[in-house]
Formats: C-alpha cells, structure tokens, sequence
C-alpha cells in the first residue's frame, strides 16, 4: 500500500472505533500512535530494545502535548466552564425561568418563550449543552406538563435552546474551533453573535405562530396563577439584570479590545462567584462540585487536542490530506458548490457524531482548500457552527434528545422528543441558507470591530 493509501486506511479505522464506541481522545492517540510508527519508521533502527522507542511519533506526541498546554487561547476554557457550572449550582436559572415566565404570559406559549430566552442567556453564562438541557429538562418542563403543554413540543424547545450554547459566546467551541483553524477567538465570537441571536429569535417565532395555529398545544396560564405586577418587575431585577449585566461585560471587554478571550473569562469566573454570594448559594459543596467539574470537562477537551493534532500530524505526513484535497479539487467546483457539498458531508456526520469529534478531525480536512474557492474563513467557520447545531438535534446521537430523557425518565418517550426537535433542523437550515445568501450577518460585526479582514 502507498502512503496515501494507509493514511486513508487510518481514517477508515477510526471512524469505525468510534461507531463501535470507543472513547475519541484515547482513540486518536491510538491510531496517531501506532500508524505514526509505522510512518516514521527507519528501517535498521531497532537492534535492541531500547531502540524499539526510538521513533520520532515519540517526540511529535511530546511536543504536542507541550503545544497544548501552554497554548494562551485554550486557557479561556476552563474558567468559562468555571463560570458556567458556578452560575447553574448558583440557583440563578430557577428565578430567571419564573421572572421570565410572569413576564412573557401574554405571548402564545409563554412557557415555551420563557424557556427558550432563559436557555439563551443561560447558554451565553454556560456554553456547556449538557448543563444547559439538563437542568431546563429538570426546571422549566414539569411546570409545562402541568401546564398541560404538548409533550413534545415542550421537549423540542428545551432540546433546541440548549443546543444554543455552542454558538452564542462564549462559546466552548468557538476557542475550540480558534485553535484547531488558528483564527482570532474576538474575530469568531464576534462573527457569532448575530447569527446566534438570530437563531434563537427565529425559534421564538416559530413557537409563537405553531401556538398561534394549534393553542391546544400550550395553554395560556390561569390569571389566578399570574402574581402582581410589582413582584413580577422584582424577580426580573434580581434575576435577568445581574446575569445580564455579567454576560455583556464579559463580551463587552473582548469585543472592545479590553480584554482576550482567557481574560474576560477569568473576570466571569470572578463575577459568577459573586452572584452566586449575592444569592447566598455560595458554599463549599457548591465551589467544590464546579471545580472538580471543569477540571474534568477541561481535561477531555485538552486529551482531545492532543489526540487530534497527533493524529492529524500522522494523517497529513502520509499524504491523507493531499489525496483529498487533489480530489475534490479535480471536480473542478465553484464556491458555492464546495460550501454546500462541505455542509452536507458536516450534517451527515452529525448523525452518529458528536460536535468535537467533527470539528477536531473532519473540518481540519476541508479548511487548506479554503483558498483555493476564496471563501472567507470566518464566513466558513459560522457556517460550521451553525451546521454544528444539528449534530444535537438529529438522530440517532441527538446528545441533547439523551440528555432530556436521561433527566426526564419515563415522563416521556424518546421518540416524542425526537419528533419535536425536527422542526429546530429545519429552522437551523434555514437560518445557514440565509447566511448564504447574505454573508454581512456574519461579516458585519467583526469587520466593525476589528476591520475588515484581510487574508
């Protein structure tokens, strides 16, 4: 077999391990490993034993391992995480789901709307998908099913909101994505802002015209249910303002040039242990539990890098990226066509696939050709991550549909869940479709910033 051949042979194997269920990183360093041997081996080189770890996948695994820890940008992820799992634990998502609520009772489907803007300001304090449905699942769906709301339908919008916390920044996989692509994390976060806010409008809309077209769906609330005024205005102070007011300083120092991505986090992480003081939710089970937490979450994410660079390093040393690279290009394909076929393949892969495990070994294949069909890289990467959000939403490892019912049990069946979601696909698409055909709503934003970008 030639180079190129192994090298695709390799690809083959891992996708295999990971269908099988494998764990990623571990996979990753596996093949990088064994097939890097193989790529660096020196024929006469082994007369000993000794000799049998003189390879330099050895040396190439170490300095990447090096790369990763003292890489600046990846710092900003364990102190969002921090912030994240301080300000769940903090109780502050309780009074803003109620607040919230009260708030939008004269909206069709307030319930539904609640969760849906609480789920994205959650997501911009938390960026955690898991954490975000988890407890939306926990919080806001057995007052809907007391409410007498569809089940479905209930389960859709919390699945769907949940899913936000990848797009909106601060986003994991934003600085996941910076790293991987070497591109400005301000730039990205910037791109991200207006698509991830249109998005989460969109499924506002959209809850509110199925409402306006089936009520019996989602009930409006009992006027004897509905508070004063007054105590409404309250709860809307002491709960959206503080996490609001936290978030956009956050976003305001990166946006601003005040502060880099790793900076602003470290001053939500600060800001997120003093709301939870202020709510007098901080005590040492609290802090010990978000610590242990992002520790663990924060090491994944860095075995991952690790993992992936020292496969990707093997991958490209074998000629794998060329191969592909020289066959799509000989389709001889014009810009919009390679986005589109790109797009397909990443939707594709978001059926038996996770978001990391997509954006750490396939969309690395794709972004040297970015040149060659002059795409802009940031127009690229929101694509992706809008693209990204699917790979929660559709079966048969839509991760969000999991996470409801490993929380919800037998209140509801995996396929109720998994029909409600469906509707949020196609808005996703939509939305990607959108962006298309008008570029500026990613583009604006960082080019206001930062100016325009120059390649």
């Amino acid at each position: 077999m030639t180079d190129p051949e192994v090298a695709l042979l390799m690809l083959s194997i891992f996708i295999v391990m990971i269908l099988l269920g494998f764990p990623v990183a571990f996979t990753l360093l596996a093949m990088g490993i064994g097939f890097g041997y193989y790529a660096y081996y020196e024929a006469g080189s082994i007369e000993t034993f000794a000799d049998v770890f003189n390879n330099k996948i050895f040396y190439l695994l170490n300095q990447n391992t090096y790369s990763v820890m003292e890489n600046d940008t990846l710092v900003a992820i364990p102190l969002f995480l921090f912030m994240g799992y301080v300000v769940e634990r903090a109780k502050i998502v309780n009074k803003l789901f109620y607040s919230l609520q009260m708030a939008a009772r004269n909206l069709p489907g307030s319930m539904a709307v609640a969760a849906l803007v609480t789920c994205a300001v959650f997501s911009t304090a938390s960026g955690i998908v898991g954490a975000v449905v988890t407890l939306m699942g926990l919080l806001a769906f057995p007052p809907m099913a007391k409410a007498h709301y569809d089940k479905s339908f209930a389960s859709g919008v919390i699945c769907a909101g949940g899913t936000l916390g990848i797009l909106i920044p601060p986003s994991i996989m934003l600085i996941v994505y910076s790293a991987i692509a070497e591109l400005s994390p301000l730039r990205l976060y910037a791109a991200a802002i207006i698509p991830g806010f249109l998005l989460a409008g969109c499924y506002i809309i959209y809850v509110i015209v199925r409402v306006m077209i089936s009520p019996s769906i989602a009930p409006k609330p009992r006027e004897e249910d509905i508070p004063p005024r007054r105590v409404v205005y309250v709860q809307l102070l002491t709960s959206f303002v503080p996490l609001t007011v936290l978030i956009m300083l956050v976003l305001g120092s990166i946006l601003g040039g005040l502060a880099t991505p790793a900076e602003a986090a470290a001053m939500g992480a600060f800001g997120g242990i003093v709301l939870a003081g202020l709510y007098r939710s901080l005590n040492w089970v609290m802090l010990k539990e978000s610590v242990y937490l992002t520790a663990k979450a924060t090491a994944m994410v860095c075995w991952l890098f690790v993992g992936s660079w020292t496969f990707a390093s093997v991958f490209s040393y074998l000629g794998g990226h060329e191969i592909i690279e020289h066959f799509v290009l000989g389709f001889d394909l014009q810009p919009w066509q390679f986005l589109v076929m790109v797009q397909i393949i990443i939707f594709l892969l978001g059926w038996p696939l996770e978001w990391s495990e997509i954006l750490i070994i396939f969309v690395p294949i794709f972004l040297p050709m970015l040149p060659a069909f002059d795409v802009n890289p940031y127009f690229f990467a929101m694509l992706v991550a809008l693209n990204l959000q699917t790979s929660f939403l559709t079966p048969p490892m839509a991760m969000s549909a999991y996470y409801l019912k490993g929380v919800l049990g037998k209140a509801i069946e995996l396929a109720d869940i998994f029909k409600g979601i469906m509707p949020y696909v196609g808005i996703v698409i939509f939305i990607m479709v959108m962006m298309y055909q008008f570029p500026e709503i990613a583009l604006w934003l960082p080019d206001f910033f930062f100016g325009k970008y120059i390649p």
